[in-house]
């Protein structure tokens, strides 16, 4: 942008309006003050002209200088590399985005999630994989609540499968929450397949869920596959979940929250009745972790030296 011109040359543009302002009533007057007032005008035009010139050669000695907003490509591969890195680095310190290719990663952590009833109905969700062939999800999910509509007709979940390249591989409920109702505290749950080839996440027990803190959700969107989803977090509820504004679409129950360090800090259980754009999270717990061998211990500190390592 070119550099600020002072005051008084704002004050010698209002007047070059005015004189303007007054040409133009001239010529309306009548054709004898034509003349007389196209001079007045030409000789205010050119004393503005060489004021606001003067005044931007003051400026361009000064610190702010005029400057183009065209890019420049850097030579050599060296110089890309450099702006890439920049640009990430930028990104990420202004905006809390995780780098793709660490997204990409915790997204091949994350399976869809189907469960069979003896009523012929098929319930999706999302898991998260712990390594050694755990998973995380929600209880709902692989379980009959006792306070489900379909509770009292004696239904029951027959079988549980995940979705592993393209193959639905059976699993089995080895933990589970306290919950008797879905959107709880203790509405979650472990299961358990054959060790499968994912890359596990890394669970941070301890993560603060400041408000307005971004956050990054992943899940089984319609049961469409592992979407993305960005979001910030909002405030603890007195059930013990933490509201977040990101969207709670159906099947992303039991998929994961990321922090900006790619940490796994809780599950979605729920939306917000009527409105999608906001989730209820379950902050990961260490009792949550009880029955997954080497996790049920793991805090901050472990979480993020796992992260750089």
């Amino acid at each position: 942008m070119l550099s600020r011109i002072s005051r008084r040359t704002v004050f010698l543009a209002s007047i070059f309006a005015t004189a303007l302002s007054f040409f133009t009533l001239g010529v309306t007057g009548g054709r004898r003050s034509e003349a007389a007032a196209q001079a007045s005008y030409e000789a205010t035009l050119a004393a503005i002209r060489s004021e606001v010139k003067s005044e931007l050669g003051k400026g361009t000695r000064g610190s702010t200088q005029p400057a183009g907003t065209a890019g420049h490509l850097a030579t050599g591969d060296a110089g890309r590399a450099q702006i890439v890195a920049e640009i990430k680095e930028e990104l990420q310190s202004e905006m809390g985005l995780l780098p793709v290719q660490l997204l990409r990663d915790r997204r091949a952590s994350f399976v869809e999630l189907y469960s069979y009833d003896n009523l012929g109905k098929t319930n999706y969700g999302t898991a998260g994989y712990l390594g050694n062939g755990y998973f995380i999800t929600v209880k709902h999910a692989v379980v009959v609540l006792a306070e489900d509509d379909d509770h009292a007709s004696g239904r029951k979940i027959t079988s549980i499968k995940v979705v592993y390249r393209g193959k639905e591989i059976p699993a089995k409920v080895v933990d589970v929450g306290n919950a008797d109702a879905e959107v709880q505290s203790g509405d979650w749950a472990i299961i358990r397949t054959r060790e499968l080839d994912l890359p596990p996440l890394h669970a941070d027990t301890e993560y603060a869920y400041d408000f307005a803190s971004p956050i990054f959700r992943l899940g089984n969107d319609y049961s469409k596959g592992i979407i993305l989803g960005t979001g910030y977090v909002g405030q603890r509820t007195p059930n013990g979940l933490v509201t977040c504004l990101t969207d709670g679409h159906p099947g992303v129950s039991g998929g994961g929250v990321l922090d900006q360090r790619g940490n796994l800090v809780g599950i979605p259980v729920g939306r917000m009745q009527g409105d999608y754009r906001f989730s209820f999270i379950l902050p990961l717990r260490q009792e949550m972790l009880r029955k997954v061998p080497g996790l049920h211990a793991r805090g901050t500190a472990s979480a993020v030296a796992a992260v750089t390592n």
